[in-house]
């Protein structure tokens, strides 16, 4: 019997990763996701899986951004009872993030109750903050390089992918085949985080391709978003940038430091963080020294280049402040959090500004406003948009189209097969062309729900 893999997230979408590895009857889940964006994938999230959770026997984790790590929550609410493997950063990470998905999801919730906008009486989170506590026992964490057994008889080894703290590649040796799966991959020139490893020989590849069909600017973070802090200063404004509460927010913390430091902006520009979520990551870089660029003194400086705000009393008094100052808060495509609280409070001045720091997948309110559209739905009402938009074209922390075929190209020897995953259909085709075309390997970009062997 031969190994297979069904694609229940992560195909044709750029989100929801959810790899199901399947052989004589066991059951291995790489990645467990949420969908988000456009509502036809948002509603996934509450579809049952195909696989009852109770058969899954194990999952492992590639990272801890909740495209690939959401569900776990609901999983284990729904009654799975394995345990979840993942490097020590992203078991870290998951403490932080999945108890504050929950609390959000929480908090958006009893917003749409209170103020009667959602279709659903009541409206409900998919889970809640509890749930999310709940799952994190079963998480255990295991460091890069050891090979461990998830499954009797199936062998895991997580290698480094740079992305954020604790990213990981995974690769699975079952039934004697080799399946190697990228995880989100890093950038070689990415400022905080140092470059992935290179990739180990396998049989199936699954690569991700959100940058598939584009490549980075040459220009660097602080060269785009120096200018635009200048044109905020010098019209008082307030810039709301929704970050990624890990990677994305401490880079662009890290880059206004250095704009202060060099005398770019001026060093009394305010500076607020608003996401607790946010604030605990910045702080966890203290304790994962050697595995990003920083040193002590950079992170010293980098907890200190905000003020923090944690508790909803003093995101809330954020508003009665006057510009110039900088709001950075999750989340980093708009989807929900605070972030949207102020949006619907600033966008709507022409002084303002909205700084867009990474990918923004279709149906999101950040690819909304990437798009130049004049308003916005928030909380159920549309809002005017009047700000300034910026979108940082080199704040991504994804490796570009070169930079997957390189990754690709270190491989000791040519795959039977890749698998083009985790990128909208076009970015994705467009990887699958250039893999067939520059390399001369066999590649197929796989269909949702869809099972093909490896």
């Amino acid at each position: 019997m031969g190994v297979g893999i069904t694609f229940l997230g992560g195909a044709d979408t750029v989100t929801g990763s959810k790899y199901l590895v399947h052989h004589a009857g066991r059951h291995l889940l790489v990645d467990c996701g949420l969908f988000q964006g456009y509502k036809q994938l948002r509603l996934r999230n509450r579809d049952p899986l195909p696989i009852p959770p109770q058969q899954i026997d194990a999952v492992v984790l590639t990272h801890a951004h909740l495209d690939h790590c959401g569900y776990l929550p609901l999983l284990v609410k729904q009654g799975f009872a394995g345990t979840v493997h993942a490097s020590p950063g992203t078991q870290a990470l998951c403490k932080i993030l999945l108890p504050d998905s929950g609390h959000i999801q929480e908090e958006d919730a009893a917003f749409a109750n209170r103020h009667h906008f959602s279709k659903h009486t009541p409206a409900l989170p998919l889970y809640t903050r509890q749930d999310a506590l709940d799952c994190l026992p079963r998480i255990k964490a295991v460091p890069w390089g050891h090979t461990f057994q998830p499954l009797p008889g199936w062998r895991v080894t997580l290698h480094a992918a740079g992305h954020i703290l604790g990213a990981s590649s995974v690769l699975l040796e079952v039934a004697g085949r080799r399946i190697l799966f990228s995880g989100d991959l890093g950038r070689s020139d990415d400022t905080i985080m140092p470059p992935p490893e290179r990739a180990v020989a396998a049989d199936t590849v699954l690569i991700e391709s959100t940058y598939g069909d584009r490549q980075h600017p040459t220009e660097n973070l602080l060269a785009e978003l120096a200018p635009a802090l200048q044109r905020l200063m010098a019209r008082g404004g307030i810039a709301v940038v929704p970050v990624f509460a890990v990677g994305r927010a401490q880079a662009v913390l890290h880059a206004i430091a250095q704009l202060k430091q060099d005398n770019h902006i001026p060093h009394s520009l305010p500076v607020f963080l608003d996401s607790p979520m946010a604030v605990h990551t910045t702080h966890l870089f203290e304790n994962h020294l050697g595995e990003h660029r920083l040193n002590a003194r950079e992170v010293h400086a980098l907890t200190h280049s905000a003020t923090m705000v944690n508790s909803t009393e003093e995101s809330r008094a954020l508003a009665a402040r006057h510009g110039p100052m900088v709001i950075l808060s999750a989340s980093g495509m708009a989807t929900g959090g605070r972030v949207l609280h102020h949006l619907a409070h600033y966008v709507g001045n022409p002084r303002n500004m909205v700084i867009l720091t990474g990918y923004q997948a279709p149906g999101t309110r950040g690819a909304t406003l990437a798009s130049g559209a004049r308003s916005l739905r928030i909380h159920g009402r549309d809002v005017e948009v009047n700000a300034e938009i910026v979108q940082l074209q080199s704040a991504s922390a994804h490796a570009d189209a070169n930079q997957l075929l390189r990754w690709l190209g270190t491989m000791p020897e040519a795959p039977s097969q890749v698998y083009v995953v985790h990128g909208e259909r076009e970015a994705a085709d467009t990887l699958r062309g250039r893999i067939e075309r520059e390399l001369g390997w066999r590649a197929l970009v796989p269909e949702h729900g869809s099972t093909w062997p490896t």
